[in-house]
């Protein structure tokens, strides 16, 4: 592992995927029970939590606490070309046991991550730092993705919930939620005028349903501008980039209502 300056490419950034290249599932599968694992509130490790770092010109800045996070964007998967290097937190990496990584949470940090395409969703600690790749918010260890589902598919859409410890304690059993239509906003406005201009902006080149979600059961009333829905980790990556050469960077996953 490549140890350099702090603000250039951190050594403690460890072994969460770069690039996807050569990676994969063990050629034995080995289940490591989550039920034994109990969230609890935690120090910030000695490693991997500086104020910011840099990697691919990109700044971060890792967050103060994780308290009230949450989050939706696309999961991905990290497993046998970094088993057993240590993570950015100096823990060994272990593909077999449930965890993540994560940019900007202090490590560690105790999330619920949901597939937001089946509806399952897991406990698990986040100990490493990644993914560095455009629209990932999160990095699933092997057996976290195989327990979503997201091992043959690769990617998907998913919520990460930092876990409050001030409130009984979550199981880290596997659970299964309802699933919701999904849809990008992209802006939120005081003024129906303002959505609706960015409505016209983007619906010109963005092939997909473009619309405003008028919310006037609260005053004063908030016009918010959707995409979607949003069936898939491709339409999210292709409207995302669509989004980011009209200068429009802010997008949430959101339901419908």
């Amino acid at each position: 592992m490549m140890r350099v300056g702090l603000l250039i490419l951190v050594g403690w950034l460890g072994g969460c995927a770069f690039s996807p290249a050569g990676d994969g599932p063990p050629v034995r599968d080995q289940r490591i029970p989550n039920a034994n694992v109990t969230p609890r509130p935690e120090p910030r490790s000695a490693s991997g939590n500086p104020p910011f770092y840099e990697v691919y010109g990109i700044r971060y800045y890792v967050m103060e606490d994780a308290a009230d996070y949450r989050e939706r964007g696309v999961a991905s998967w990290y497993g046998k070309k970094f088993h057993g290097r240590p993570t950015s937190s100096g823990e060994p990496f272990d593909m077999h046991a449930v965890s993540a990584a994560h940019k900007t949470l202090p490590l560690p940090t105790w999330v619920r991550v949901t597939h937001l395409g089946n509806g399952r969703s897991i406990v698990l600690r986040v100990n490493d730092r990644g993914p560095f790749v455009d629209n990932r918010l999160i990095d699933l260890s092997y057996a976290a993705a195989r327990e979503l589902d997201l091992i043959e598919a690769g990617t998907g859409l998913v919520e990460v919930e930092a876990i409050r410890f001030d409130t009984p304690s979550a199981s880290t059993a596997v659970e299964r939620t309802p699933v919701a239509l999904l849809y990008m906003q992209v802006g939120a406005f005081g003024e129906l005028a303002n959505a609706t201009r960015l409505r016209d902006r983007i619906d010109k080149t963005v092939a997909q349903n473009v619309f405003v979600a008028s919310d006037t059961s609260r005053q004063p009333a908030i016009h918010r501008v959707r995409v979607g829905p949003i069936a898939s980790v491709a339409d999210f990556d292709r409207i995302s980039g669509q989004l980011r050469a009209l200068g429009v960077d802010e997008v949430r996953l959101v339901n419908e209502d």
